[in-house]
């Protein structure tokens, strides 16, 4: 249970950095930067092993590259444009919707039924993410739409939500190091069309540290740690601990970014918080606990 705990603590940080990177670093630039940073990292303790397991790799190289899309290049690259016209604090919150969206994913892709706490807590949550989105008027929304940073989020939570059901589906007999790393490759690749077409955004001393973390702790252990998660627990388990997301990034946010938490973060992100829950929660199964 503690992989998918130090996952979401390592992407909490990993929101704030999000952040503070879209004042000083173009989307298209990070993301490049870090993930090829990550691939020149893993490629000594990797290759060798996707060398020998190629056999089992090459048949699933489709799969891999859209895992790569999904989890790498379309989940951080959302997150990275996102930044620029959202705060952290909803970032965090928003991202926290993967285990709900994992459900409703999950019924489409893997034929799962969803339960009746599923259908009450997704209401409760949307609620919660409406008051949030809307600054405590829900109404907001209808009237004046969603902020393009959150839509964006959304979207890439969404992206994450699928990223974690294809694993789970696919099920792949590849080593989890090697999976990770020619999903990272499948992510530099992805990249480079962006990077190259963007302007230039060279690296200085202000990005540079921010690279740094992007390109090893969220790019490389998180991965690896969420992957472990998965499989251990299964996505609908493993997703629950994104919870702590929310009040990781917020706390984190207040201090670096000194973002100030309002009541309507409070209270919606309690609410989408505690919908998450509920669709999480399995009387019988808590039962036979």
């Amino acid at each position: 249970m503690l992989f998918p705990l130090f996952a979401a603590l390592i992407w909490s940080v990993n929101m704030v950095v999000t952040k503070m990177a879209a004042s000083t670093i173009s989307p298209a630039a990070i993301g490049f930067y870090r993930w090829a940073l990550a691939a020149l990292l893993l490629a000594p303790f990797a290759l060798p092993g996707v060398v020998r397991q190629w056999h089992l790799i090459r048949p699933n190289l489709w799969r891999l590259g859209v895992l790569g899309a999904l989890g790498m290049a379309l989940y951080q690259g959302l997150a990275y444009v996102a930044a620029a016209t959202t705060t952290a604090t909803n970032m965090g919150i928003i991202t926290a919707m993967v285990p709900l969206l994992t459900i409703g994913v999950g019924t489409l892709v893997l034929r799962e039924r969803p339960a009746a706490t599923a259908l009450i807590g997704a209401l409760v949550s949307l609620f919660g993410l409406a008051l949030l989105l809307g600054k405590g008027d829900p109404l907001q929304l209808l009237r004046a739409g969603v902020n393009l940073g959150d839509g964006l989020m959304g979207l890439a939570a969404l992206a994450y939500a699928l990223y974690g059901i294809l694993l789970r589906k696919w099920s792949l007999p590849i080593g989890a190091w090697q999976s990770l790393f020619v999903q990272v490759m499948f992510g530099v690749l992805l990249q480079i069309p962006t990077f190259v077409l963007a302007e230039p955004s060279p690296l200085n001393a202000q990005n540079i540290p921010l690279v740094l973390y992007a390109g090893i702790f969220p790019s490389l252990f998180a991965p690896f740690l969420w992957m472990q998660g998965v499989r251990h627990l299964g996505p609908n388990r493993a997703s629950l601990f994104l919870n702590l997301m929310p009040v990781g990034t917020v706390a984190i946010a207040m201090v670096a970014l000194d973002e100030q938490p309002h009541l309507y973060h409070v209270t919606g992100g309690l609410l989408a918080l505690a919908g998450v829950s509920l669709a999480q929660w399995r009387p019988g199964r808590a039962a036979a606990v």
